[in-house]
């Protein structure tokens, strides 16, 4: 099961209190859930937010139906909140990809974990890794490749994927990479390549950017929204967004409550080694 990350440091700094209403954008196996609304008792009031149907599905056996949960991605679902004019005290979204989606071959996430060539959180979606390495043109999967997954070898390796495509399995596309990428040490020389296509896939970047401004809006004042990141390009887009329209300015916005990234503790990263690239920022409105 997903373990958590970085959750004594989200109980701190979010700081939950008793009657408190909560929002989990990416609420995923509810393991912050759990802990903030075992603080708050607030379940009536508190929405959880994830657009796999596993997750959704555990996450209604695990609250036994007590609190809403909507089948979505965070950005259609925090616009239709708004819609409604819903506030909440705590907005939490953790942008990391969960353990089932790693760990379940048939989601083709990790090519450590043979499967197909998929990387949908939605399985509802049409469009799938094998959509973007077996049809896409060499210029757009270099693209995505550069900017996504900060490939160096992006041209290198779309050339790679279209002159032995078509590709079904997570192992083909990774062995293929591999094979033609020389020496290489610590990490696997297609892990920037899965990054970049799982982020294409899920559309990550974008929904990310244009939810932002909606999550402060769906604060009350006092409310604290705390995002997690898994990577450079999800923490830049947040530092940059808490830089320019937060702070002790007297037209900010919102105040920072973070003034630097968190980062798992030591114990942790002993636990749960997967928490090593986890990135928390805080800010409060």
């Amino acid at each position: 099961m997903h373990k958590p990350v970085l959750l004594e440091e989200v109980i701190k700094y979010l700081n939950p209190q008793k009657g408190e209403t909560y929002l989990d954008v990416t609420a995923g196996y509810g393991g912050h859930s759990r802990e903030i609304l075992s603080v708050t008792k607030n379940f009536s009031e508190s929405v959880l937010v994830d657009r796999d149907q596993m997750a959704v599905d555990h996450l209604n056996n695990l609250f036994n139906k007590k609190v809403e949960v909507l089948h979505s991605d965070f950005l259609t679902a925090s616009r239709e909140l708004k819609d409604k004019g819903k506030k909440f005290d705590l907005i939490l979204a953790d942008l990391g990809v969960s353990s089932p989606h790693l760990d379940i071959a048939s989601r083709g996430f990790s090519f450590q974990n043979p499967g197909p060539l998929d990387m949908r959180m939605d399985q509802r979606q049409i469009l799938t890794a094998a959509s973007i390495v077996n049809e896409w043109t060499q210029e757009e999967i270099a693209h995505i490749l550069k900017v996504y997954g900060e490939e160096p070898h992006a041209n290198k390796i779309a050339q790679i994927i279209v002159d032995n495509r078509p590709f079904k399995t997570t192992e083909e596309l990774a062995t293929i990479i591999a094979r033609t990428s020389g020496k290489w040490l610590k990490k696997h020389p297609a892990t920037k390549t899965f990054q970049g296509l799982r982020i294409a896939v899920n559309n990550e970047l974008l929904q990310l950017e244009q939810a932002l401004p909606i999550w402060f809006s769906l604060l009350n004042p006092g409310g604290r929204l705390g995002i997690i990141s898994f990577h450079s390009l999800e923490d830049r887009i947040v530092k940059n967004y808490f830089n320019e329209f937060g702070g002790n300015r007297y037209d900010a916005e919102f105040k920072i409550v973070s003034k630097h990234a968190i980062v798992a503790s030591k114990n942790e990263l002993v636990l749960n080694p997967r928490s090593r690239s986890a990135k928390l920022r805080v800010a409060a409105k």
